[in-house]
């Protein structure tokens, strides 16, 4: 049998029904690929849901503001994809004339589409023959056929890009990719179940004991620790909240008022740091801060060492920076923040 027909027979028996699966709207293909990027399923499709209700069509998510979106995207992480996709919405009705793109290529010069998710939109949506290359791809097929090139580099991509499109089914790409993701995720997951794999007797990885080292992944970056001293500066039922404008993490979220430090620093550096920030920037004098708790916050490339003061201050700063505004408890629920502010307003 075939390896597409032996890959399809398994996908009929075992493959995931998923609401994205099955259409063919390029527009609702492409947010569920932006959406699953770095996201769990299981999280990810109730987002798909309120994005297709909140914005029905490519020109609904265009014309929102850039808060709305970040808003809806809040608590999936990764900002930067929700940006692209807004960033790409409004290309299309400006560039494109507010249709989806319909080629492997167009699809490939959305803002933040790279060659997975244009693979993935093209083979789904319209039917063209390109091969998903994925985690669980990589694992699955470096296996079956003994590669050994590290995986996530140019040069494996190339490899197994070329190795998939020799294997791919021309006349129903959408399903082969469904089912390559599916087989990869589900049965050869990281610790298999070889004796139940259909490819078990064609397998290189098992035939040579090599399942377990296979496959093989390049030397991950360590991430970077950041300090940071989030002031929680109370008036009343408001509190000072600025939108982070820099090009760095999080970027255009709502953040307490911050001070960082090149490294761990003792309480009462915290506290001197916080009196001069507040003298110095909001001129605020005479503020008793006391402490709010810390917490880590793991991010792919950064450690996040967070820590808070608290204060009351009688009346809202005088002069404050452009972006920078008291906000109240009930508006504080519709503005944009990180998922560390958003742990650290529900109470840690």
């Amino acid at each position: 049998m075939a390896f597409s027909q032996k890959l399809e027979a398994w996908y009929n028996d075992f493959g995931r029904d998923l609401p994205w699966r099955g259409i063919d709207n390029p527009y609702h293909i492409w947010l569920s690929e932006i959406i699953l990027q770095q996201t769990r399923i299981e999280q990810g499709r109730d987002y798909w849901f309120r994005f297709i209700e909140a914005f029905p069509t490519v020109a609904d998510l265009a014309a929102a503001t850039e808060e709305q979106v970040l808003r809806l995207w809040q608590g999936l992480g990764y900002y930067s994809r929700a940006r692209n996709l807004h960033a790409a919405a409004r290309y299309i009705m400006d560039q494109c004339g507010g249709r989806f793109p319909d080629t492997y290529e167009g699809i490939l010069r959305l803002k933040g589409v790279g060659r997975y998710t244009a693979a993935a939109i093209a083979s789904f949506a319209y039917r063209l023959p390109y091969p998903v290359i994925d985690g669980n791809v990589y694992r699955f097929i470096s296996r079956l056929y003994g590669i050994a090139t590290p995986v996530a580099t140019d040069a494996a991509y190339t490899e197994f890009e070329g190795l998939l499109r020799r294997l791919i089914d021309p006349e129903r790409p959408d399903r082969f990719n469904a089912a390559l993701m599916d087989f990869g995720s589900l049965q050869c997951r990281p610790a298999p179940d070889c004796a139940a794999c259909p490819f078990a007797s064609e397998c290189v990885a098992l035939r040579t004991g090599r399942v377990d080292s296979l496959p093989v992944k390049a030397a991950k970056v360590r991430p970077t620790d950041r300090w940071f001293l989030y002031l929680d500066l109370r008036c009343g039922d408001s509190r000072l909240m600025q939108q982070r404008t820099a090009r760095d993490i999080w970027r255009n979220l709502w953040e307490l008022p911050l001070v960082e430090f090149d490294s761990q620093s003792a309480p009462a550096a915290l506290v001197a740091a916080a009196r001069r920030y507040c003298r110095e920037s909001l001129g605020l004098t005479g503020l008793r801060f006391s402490d709010a708790g810390t917490c880590v916050h793991q991010l792919t490339h950064r450690t996040v060492h967070a820590a808070f003061l608290r204060a009351e201050i009688a009346t809202p700063p005088a002069a404050m920076p452009e972006n920078m505004r008291m906000v109240s408890a009930e508006e504080i629920k519709d503005i944009p923040v990180s998922r560390l502010i958003d742990r650290y307003l529900q109470g840690l």
